[in-house]
């Protein structure tokens, strides 16, 4: 039984490692950053500074580039407690990069301890125009320390928002000292997370219209740590900061 059951692990490792393969090759490379530079590269990101309580409670504010690194071909962002403020930092594509379907990958490790609130994340580029949750939200990594070895993937639009039906949870053992990817599908028809390959949720209403899939426009990438909040919170573990978010590398493929 036992070496049944071993024949049939290796069996679906063996169809899950195809079937990525095929997926891959079905789209090409058409952005990255690596990282490898000695700052942010402004021409591809914006530093996004806002006050505490700004959205959802939270209790950071995000500076203008002082808690953000890149060194040694990372990212990494730092949320601190200091002068007796919570700070850290916020960065988005807006304006500068958008993409509509394709595959994004991203390769990072989180920051760990209860009150963090790290996020891989996309909104539509429309939503100066339209506003939240028109423009529509991919949440392709939320993490919350209080549940810390559980990684959210979600959508918000405005058939469910906030608290939102439209999530799945991924279990691994460590995504604060090793690297793992988190992935995001966005087709015409369905949306996929993923993290290490492992499926997370699938997004594919029978209806689609302007409430259900706002996701036929672009949409920006955002970096971010928050602390506390409305999910995060409410209990911060001053001890576990300053507390850092490293990303390796993003990469977007769209199909040939």
């Amino acid at each position: 039984m036992r070496e049944n059951l071993k024949d049939s692990v290796l069996l679906v490792l063996v169809f899950s490692l195809l079937l990525y393969s095929f997926t891959k090759k079905e789209y090409q490379l058409v952005w990255q950053d690596d990282f490898n530079g000695m700052s942010l590269d402004t021409t591809q990101w914006n530093h996004e500074a806002a006050k505490p309580g700004h959205v959802n409670n939270e209790l950071q504010r995000y500076t203008n580039g002082e808690n953000i690194v890149v060194s040694d071909g990372t990212l990494k962002i730092f949320a601190k407690r200091e002068n007796n403020e919570y700070t850290s930092g916020r960065i988005n594509t807006h304006h500068k990069r958008t993409f509509l379907y394709g595959r994004v990958d991203m390769r990072a490790k989180l920051p760990k301890g209860v009150g963090t609130w790290p996020a891989l994340w996309m909104l539509g580029e429309n939503i100066d125009s339209v506003g939240w949750p028109k423009c529509g939200e991919l949440d392709i990594m939320e993490h919350v320390g209080k549940h810390p070895n559980f990684i959210h993937s979600s959508i918000h639009n405005k058939s469910g928002y906030g608290g939102t039906p439209y999530t799945g949870i991924v279990e691994i053992e460590d995504p604060f000292n090793s690297y793992h990817i988190y992935s995001m599908e966005w087709t015409e028809n369905f949306i996929k997370f993923s993290v290490d390959q492992k499926l997370a949720y699938t997004y594919s209403p029978e209806e689609k219209n302007a409430d259900t899939w706002p996701f036929d426009k672009p949409a920006f990438l955002i970096f971010n740590i928050a602390v506390g909040g409305d999910w995060g919170g409410p209990v911060v573990d001053d001890k576990v900061l300053p507390a850092t978010m490293t990303v390796d590398w993003v990469k977007v493929y769209q199909k040939k």
